[in-house]
This record gives C-alpha cells, structure tokens and sequence, in this order.
C-alpha cells in the first residue's frame, strides 16, 4: 500500500497480512467528505492489487466509527441538477461497495456512532465487529434525503429494516442490532479494533485462493436474488429524490447556511418525539 503519509484523512498501514484502514477525521466524527472517499478507493486499489494483503480492516479513529456522509461539505458545494448529483451519489455508492465486491475478507470494527452512509459502509464488509458503545441507524428521511445504498433490507427483516429507514431510527444499539442480524459480533468497549485485527490475521493464514474464492461463492448467493440490481435501482431512486429535492431537506441546508450545522441537527431533533 501506498506510505500513510500520502493520505490526508486516512491511516493506513499492512501486517501480518492485514491492510488497515482508519478513517481519520475525528475533528469531524470522521464524517465521509469526497476527499476521503476517494482515498478510500486508492487504499482499496492498492489492498487488492497487493499479494501479501490477504484481509482488510476498517475502522475509525477518535470518538466513533462515523456520522455518514459529509452534511457540510454538501452544504458549502450546494449540488444541484441531475448530472453533478449523478457524479456525487455514484462515487458515494460505488465507495460503499468496495467492501462487499471486494474480493478479499473485510472487516469492521465499529466504535460510537456509525450512520448513515458510514452504517451502509459497516454493512457492506462481510463481518462487523462492535463495541457496545457502537451505534447505528439511518437518519436520513428525518432531514429530507434518502438512502444511498440501500443494503439494510438484506441483512434485516423487512419489519426491522423498514422501521429503521421509514421512521429514520440513529440510536439502535450494539446488543439490538446484533438481535437484528446488523453486526457479526459485540464485544466490551475498546475491544472493536482487536477482535476485527485477530480475525483478520487468522484469515490471512489460510489458502488465498480459497479464501476468495468461498467468499465469491457466498456472494453468488445474493446475485442470485438480484442484490446488483435492486442495489441499482434504488440508487436511481435516490438520485430522483436529491435531484428533486425535499422541502426538509432545503429548510435543513438554509438553516444550516444561516446559522450552523449543529442548529440545523437541533431543529431536525425539535420536528420529532422521543421514541
């Protein structure tokens, strides 16, 4: 992999057969601006082009794993028209789905929260490790967008998966979720990390080659049930409803131009009882 000094909102570092990827913006909640996600690729690009990695594991830095997609960032870019969403939402996409097309084992190791986008990420990786501080959900309806990869339903029952994304749910836990099928396993706070690394290690002591190739067996399953595409076509779904856009989601973004992002979040949370 390329030196951990050539990223800029990432550390990245290779032993003992394990590619490790943090996500490094704690400043930010590590929040998923374009800058990472395309660094993300490049740590991907080279984690798979190199012989000696034989698993991968993400993780993040700081307080927590992720808040998602960068909501600052598209405030300050104000996106609009088809085409420039277009380009935003497949490289937020196609960045989601480097972990489960990949054709090495990848893992997460999930601390504090982990939304949004970031969750869809989590679920993308073929295990994911949480601290029972961990906390996921997808927030997005309560704020006027939609979901960018939408994988929940496959890895939950349609009741759970429709009242997290319906009732846009941000506070599920590591012990509800683990019931719910979201994570591989939940272990004591600041144990994430270290689960995910000596599970990685024991993957990369077996035969490569069946490695990856058992995992493409176990991918076939859900090709199979057409994942690709209806993964596409709610993508095109969400792509309508950015291009469009949502009342809630313009009162959000002008609030949060006029004042701040955190008086934005407060007036989302004021819209909503407590559940």
């Amino acid at each position: 992999m390329p030196d951990a000094a050539s990223y800029e909102t990432l550390n990245c570092s290779v032993a003992d057969g394990v590619a490790h990827i943090e996500l490094s913006r704690p400043e930010r909640l590590n929040a998923l601006n374009k800058a990472m996600l395309l660094e993300i690729n490049r740590a991907m690009d080279a984690a798979e082009s190199d012989a000696d990695v034989r698993a991968i594991v993400l993780s993040g830095a700081g307080k927590g794993f992720s808040s998602g997609f960068d909501l600052k960032e598209q405030m300050q870019r104000a996106p609009k028209g088809a085409q420039v969403w277009r380009e935003i939402l497949d490289l937020d996409f196609s960045t989601t789905m480097r972990f489960w097309r990949s054709p090495k084992p990848t893992i997460a190791a999930v601390h504090g929260p982990c939304v949004a986008g970031a969750f869809e990420m989590a679920l993308a990786c073929d295990i994911t490790i949480a601290a029972e501080d961990a906390v996921f959900g997808e927030p997005e309806l309560k704020f006027g967008a939609g979901i960018v990869t939408m994988l929940l339903p496959w890895m939950a029952s349609p009741k759970h998966a429709k009242r997290i994304i319906l009732s846009g749910q941000d506070r599920v836990g590591a012990s509800l979720a683990m019931q719910m099928g979201l994570v591989s396993e939940v272990v004591p706070p600041g144990r994430h990390l270290e689960t995910a690394m000596r599970i990685a290690r024991n993957l990369a002591k077996m035969d490569p080659d069946l490695v990856v190739q058992t995992k493409k067996a176990i991918q076939r399953t859900y090709d199979v049930q057409g994942i690709e595409a209806a993964l596409a076509a709610a993508l095109d779904i969400d792509h309508a409803i950015e291009s469009h856009g949502s009342p809630d989601k313009a009162r959000f973004m002008d609030i949060a131009r006029a004042e701040s992002l955190q008086a934005a979040l407060a007036w989302r949370a004021s819209r909503f009882e407590e559940e």
